[in-house]
């Protein structure tokens, strides 16, 4: 009869234990997978909404909007007006897209250069508001790096309409 030592059934729940650890990570890699295209379409929205908020804000009151692009914003080589109805359309143009997900790298690029400009062309913009924007031009790219994700038009008409070589432009990864 032999004795069990502590150590003669080691390599018995090592095994058991790597298992259940490979078993866990598994799992929680497929938690993570399904919840993606939850998170990249939240990403979308709480960029989106940012913008076109800004964008309902200066179409309430126009005569203020051109009196801040004449006054305070240092928006270059265009004159206040034009300024102010290109960056308004920006504002409630290009979120819509990013939101729905239709030429939604597109839209990213155009709202992460708009705030690049916004950034720059507003020097009162403060610590808080540079935080802002820093996180609203992550939240952009993101999407522009990632995709827009599988609950997108993007992905919809990428998977229905097009090879695999052309859906990546629409959002599609391989």
């Amino acid at each position: 009869m032999q004795i069990a030592t502590p150590t003669s059934n080691l390599p018995a729940m090592s095994n058991s234990l790597a298992a259940r650890a490979v078993d866990l990570v598994r799992t929680v890699r497929q938690l993570l997978d399904a919840a993606s295209p939850a998170v990249d379409l939240l990403i979308r929205v709480l960029a989106g909404l940012v913008f076109f908020q800004s964008g309902l804000t200066k179409i309430s009151n126009w005569s203020s909007t051109v009196s801040l692009f004449e006054n305070v914003y240092a928006v270059p080589l265009l004159p206040p007006e034009t300024a102010a109805l290109l960056g308004t359309g920006v504002e409630l143009f290009f979120p819509v897209l990013l939101v729905i997900g239709f030429g939604s790298r597109l839209a990213a690029a155009v709202l992460f250069v708009f705030n690049i400009v916004a950034v720059v062309s507003y020097p009162d913009l403060g610590e808080v508001g540079l935080k802002d924007h820093q996180t609203w031009g992550l939240l952009l790219l993101v999407t522009l790096l990632h995709g827009p994700g599988k609950l997108s038009l993007d992905h919809l008409l990428g998977a229905r309409f097009l090879s695999a070589p052309h859906g990546r432009f629409f959002g599609r990864r391989a």
